[in-house]
């Protein structure tokens, strides 16, 4: 049975489509009732001068929050679905987060795919950008967190991420799922 993109969560495939959608039709619903509210106003008493108007102006106020959500949903881009059926392939018993989209004071890093597996956290992404500076930026908020050591790599390259994913899932190592969860709830706190 297919999931859903209405019901899709954070770290799944179509997950920013599916949040740009909702946030698009909230942005509208804000600004129709705040439209409402101002022309009920001048309805019943003939001016714009009234408490109405004033709920209406401060009811513009989420919806312009929401229109700037939406515009950065709008600028970000999820896994292509290419992508993602080369690495449901490749990613075996890995758990992976799809559209994950960080961002920084001075840069955006949208990154389609990503796993955490013990000490390795890796990701693919579909648009170019410094890849270093993407990997220095999570190092930072991990280690702000608590969590050091970690190797993190993000690659360009799918051929090669697929073939990273199958050396990290065949690796015979110690599993850790309770820090791997704590890692991911870090990534998603930080992401889009």
């Amino acid at each position: 049975m297919k999931k859903s993109i209405i019901n899709t969560v954070k770290g799944e495939f179509g997950y920013l489509k599916s949040k740009r959608n909702s946030v698009l039709i909230m942005t509208i619903l804000m600004f129709a009732v705040s439209l409402s509210l101002l022309a009920a106003g001048i309805i019943t008493t003939g001016t714009n001068k009234n408490l109405l108007t004033i709920v209406a102006v401060l009811g513009c106020l989420p919806a312009c929050k929401s229109v700037v959500s939406l515009i950065m949903y709008w600028k970000a881009t999820g896994c292509s679905e290419e992508a993602k059926e080369m690495i449901e392939r490749a990613k075996g018993e890995l758990i992976g987060m799809y559209d994950m989209y960080f961002t920084s004071y001075k840069n955006n890093f949208p990154v389609s795919h990503m796993v955490v597996e013990g000490k390795n956290i890796c990701g693919y992404t579909e648009k170019k950008f410094d890849t270093a500076l993407c990997e220095e930026h999570l190092e930072t908020i991990l280690k702000q967190s608590g969590y050091k050591d970690f190797t993190i790599k993000i690659f360009t390259d799918l051929v090669k991420y697929t073939d990273r994913l199958s050396q990290i899932d065949n690796i015979d190592r110690e599993k850790t799922p309770k820090r791997d969860e704590e890692v991911r709830k870090v990534l998603f706190d930080i992401s889009l």
